[in-house]
């Protein structure tokens, strides 16, 4: 007496169909419904400090304002990202954006004290364009935002114990960057004067 398999319930091929056009219609409902929300009138994102990066907006409501008067010490320990990525850092770009942020609240410049060391994976962002265009095949796309993040007077900086890891001289460094003896000593010795540690 030969075996016979347990039958299957069959699947209704005008069931599936009417299935899946629902799931499309939810989809682009979806989209459609993100897309008007990410829209914004003109002026709605300013860049008041760094015009080509970190977009803000100042709601009128927001408390918690910074104090023009005042000066603030800032440290960002930049570490994430993919390093042969052909988009910028999105450290680089939020630190941008916190400038922005105090500059379109009334904070002058010269009052933002601001320090960048780069180590670890992301170590590579620093280089120059030479030596990133060896290692990666493409131009780095970080250094027109490091270019303006010093002329509006950061600090930015790369672990020198980070280099040598990865078989790099300070030679191969961008010129806007300064090779710092290594980061763990610019953490102690930044937070020590006072500055407040954002991890990128």
């Amino acid at each position: 007496m030969g075996y016979s398999a347990p039958t299957q319930p069959c699947v209704h091929t005008e069931a599936v169909m009417k299935m899946h056009t629902r799931l499309i219609a939810l989809a682009a409902a979806m989209a459609l419904s993100a897309s008007a929300f990410a829209a914004h009138p003109a002026g709605f994102w300013v860049k008041p400090a760094i015009p080509a990066y970190g977009p803000v907006h100042i709601w009128p409501e927001a408390v918690d304002r910074p104090n023009p008067k005042a000066t603030y010490k800032a440290l960002f320990d930049v570490t994430k990202g993919d390093p042969a990525s052909d988009k910028v850092n999105a450290g680089l770009d939020h630190i941008a954006r916190g400038i922005n942020t105090f500059a379109a609240a009334g904070v002058p410049l010269n009052h933002l004290k601001f320090v960048v060391i780069i180590h670890g994976g992301v170590t590579p962002i620093a280089l120059g364009e030479k030596a990133y265009m060896a290692k990666f095949g493409h131009p780095n796309p970080n250094l027109a935002v490091i270019a303006d993040l010093r002329k509006a007077g950061v600090n930015v900086m790369v672990c020198g114990n980070a280099l040598g890891d990865m078989d790099f001289t300070p030679a191969e460094v961008n010129p806007d960057i300064k090779v710092a003896l290594s980061a763990l000593t610019t953490l102690v010795i930044q937070q020590n004067q006072g500055y407040a540690l954002m991890r990128m």
